[in-house]
């Protein structure tokens, strides 16, 4: 099953409503510095399952990967959404991944993508984009930012599909007839 990420909602921060009424701006959003609480209401706008796990950090999960949503720091002041992508590559195939992923980080913002080879040689994809939150940070801003970066994540995962030639791969672990399979 592969996620369209135009499925994913727009979130964008609820205006408060305007002294008098009127359609002059109340002036800019605030500043806020982000916390796990604000992105959980977040995820719940976007409509996304989410849980926090054993290490307290959230996590949003999709089929065959995982986003996970993290404030680190002695202060908590960097905000970083990492993705954890299953699919395992051989290590002899690692060098046309990383043309691939070079590819993608010179191509797009974010995620950054990158290759981590466990000790056994299974490759595998990790994708990532931070920010500093510490000082606060504009509310829309943070919002916009994080549900772009959700998206992207998603859409990292299908273009390593269609760059890899994946996709019958991926609709038959659905169930799903590719439309070539039809006539």
């Amino acid at each position: 099953m592969s996620v369209d990420p135009s499925s994913i909602p727009f979130f964008g921060a609820p205006q408060p409503p305007q002294p008098g009424g009127g359609d002059r701006p109340a002036g800019p959003p605030p500043i806020v510095v982000p916390d796990q609480q604000l992105v959980t209401q977040l995820l719940d706008q976007m409509q996304l399952k989410h849980v926090v796990d054993e290490e307290g950090d959230l996590t949003a999960p999709w089929e065959g990967f995982r986003v996970y949503y993290m404030f680190r720091g002695e202060q908590k002041e960097l905000f970083a959404v990492r993705s954890f992508y299953d699919r395992s590559y051989p290590l002899e195939q690692k060098g046309e991944i990383l043309d691939l992923i070079d590819e993608w980080n010179r191509e797009t913002l974010w995620p950054k993508v990158y290759t981590h080879t466990h000790e056994d040689g299974v490759v595998r994809l990790i994708g990532e984009s931070q920010m500093i939150v510490g000082t606060g940070v504009n509310l829309d801003y943070f919002v916009n930012t994080t549900a772009n970066w959700t998206q992207a994540a998603v859409g990292f995962e299908q273009w390593m599909v269609e760059r890899l030639g994946l996709q019958q791969e991926v609709e038959g672990e659905g169930g799903e007839d590719s439309p070539e399979d039809e006539g």
